[in-house]
């Protein structure tokens, strides 16, 4: 990309209805987090530059704002535009430090942080932990999961394909740290599907 694409890139792609789309995506991620294992779809309604997804994008203009410190992993944070991107969208503060972080975007699942180097909030304001924001391949076409918990009636099954190594590991002990723990936004190009963290995740449908 030249130098004159880049910046362009930078004021481009942003919400064409900031009012509407903002509501439309919050209420979709609000359902994500509420029912975990459904998929919440809301493509096309940014266009940020590669390799940020458009509905990452969407998320991050609609949840992100000047009061919000976000971490983006090394794949995103060297690329300017993506950088510029979010920062002329959301006015959001991007800090270097994981502790710190109110939003992360992960854009390399593969090399993702520990989700226990991410703010797990407190005991008494588990509300100031970390959302992760991770991009995969693909909501389907991975090996089986099966969820339980609150918002989930019985049971329900996803698939996701690209989901970090040991991140079923990780979970069960994010999701012992309760009330403290991080929350995950698993985005595709397609769609989104939320774990907070009460969820409990097995392998098997």
């Amino acid at each position: 990309m030249t130098a004159e694409a880049q910046q362009a890139s930078v004021f481009q792609g942003g919400f064409a209805d900031p009012v509407f789309n903002g509501q439309t995506v919050f209420r979709q991620v609000m359902n994500a987090l509420a029912r975990p294992g459904m998929e919440a779809a809301f493509e096309g309604l940014t266009e940020p530059p590669a390799p940020l997804l458009a509905t990452v994008g969407s998320i991050a203009a609609t949840l992100f704002d000047h009061d919000t410190k976000i971490w983006l992993d090394p794949v995103l944070a060297r690329d300017e535009a993506v950088a510029g991107w979010l920062t002329f969208n959301t006015s959001a503060p991007i800090t270097r430090q994981t502790l710190d972080a109110d939003f992360a975007v992960v854009a390399d699942s593969t090399a993702m942080a520990s989700l226990e180097s991410f703010s797990q909030g407190t005991q008494e304001y588990p509300d100031r932990s970390t959302t992760l924001i991770i991009q995969i391949e693909a909501l389907q076409g991975g090996p089986a999961l099966k969820l339980t918990g609150p918002g989930i009636e019985d049971a329900a099954s996803i698939a996701p394909k690209g989901l970090p190594d040991h991140f079923i590991d990780q979970w069960e002990g994010n999701r012992s740290r309760f009330p403290r723990g991080v929350d995950v936004i698993l985005a595709s190009a397609d769609g989104i599907v939320g774990l907070p963290r009460t969820v409990k995740i097995e392998t098997g449908s």
